[in-house]
């Protein structure tokens, strides 16, 4: 991994506070709204196509989930038609596609460097360090679901170690492992922030769902946003990569 610390830039980068770090992020979404948007659709469209090509019914799922008033059997609903198949493909693809979410990371800072986006641009970390975005991927996801069953709060609590690690794959062009021990070695030194402050980046994210279910096409990529943001804090504005 190549050596990477703090850069003279033109860019902004927030203090090392969580307002001014979601206050950066919020002036980067909003000049970046409609490529986030995209990479979202992409998303969802292609997570629908394979609802169809598996016969799952997620609509029919929620409805019976809904119906017995929290009272869920996972047997039940690992045995629903097509759910183990759509389960495997869409963690499939959902791998796959991370690299659209992390190129919102490069297109946050082209927007810092008040540089001209592309449509292009949302589809860069395909050419950036894929594979290793991939495998941080994979591995974040099983965390993340190992935490889960474990309980909520571990996920709560550890998942914050991995906030900056997108943003140094894309940046310093790190090997995952790389990018996950620069990322837990920040985050420790300045755990109260980043933890509140990747917790205010999920609220928001997720905001469109308490809303209107439509609405987090609008909202889940401020997430992403929000580690180029952290990133910027801790590590500075990083010098624009070129295409």
């Amino acid at each position: 991994m190549d050596n990477f610390n703090e850069f003279d830039s033109p860019a902004n980068s927030p203090s090392r506070e969580t307002g001014s770090i979601i206050s950066h992020a919020f002036e980067i979404f909003k000049n970046t709204f409609l490529y986030c948007f995209l990479a979202v659709v992409i998303y969802f469209i292609l997570s629908y196509l394979i609802q169809l090509l598996t016969g799952f019914n997620s609509q029919l799922l929620v409805e019976q989930i809904r119906d017995s008033g929290g009272d869920v059997n996972y047997r039940e609903i690992i045995a629903a038609p097509g759910f183990l198949t759509y389960s495997g493909a869409n963690f499939l693809v959902t791998l796959l596609l991370a690299p659209i979410f992390v190129s919102l990371i490069y297109v946050a800072n082209k927007s810092n460097f008040k540089q001209q986006i592309t449509v292009s641009d949302i589809f860069f970390a395909y050419r950036q360090n894929f594979i290793n975005i991939v495998i941080y991927a994979l591995i974040t996801q099983i965390a993340s679901i190992i935490l889960l069953f474990m309980c909520v709060l571990p996920a709560l609590f550890v998942m914050p170690l991995f906030f900056l690690g997108y943003p140094i794959l894309i940046f310093e062009k790190a090997s995952a492992f790389d990018a996950i021990k620069k990322s837990f070695a920040i985050v420790q030194e300045n755990y109260g922030t980043v933890l509140i402050t990747a917790i205010l980046a999920a609220l928001i994210s997720i905001a469109g769902i308490v809303l209107c279910c439509v609405g987090i096409y609008l909202t889940i990529p401020f997430f992403y946003v929000a580690m180029y943001s952290t990133y910027c804090a801790y590590c500075g504005a990083p010098k624009q990569i070129e295409p």
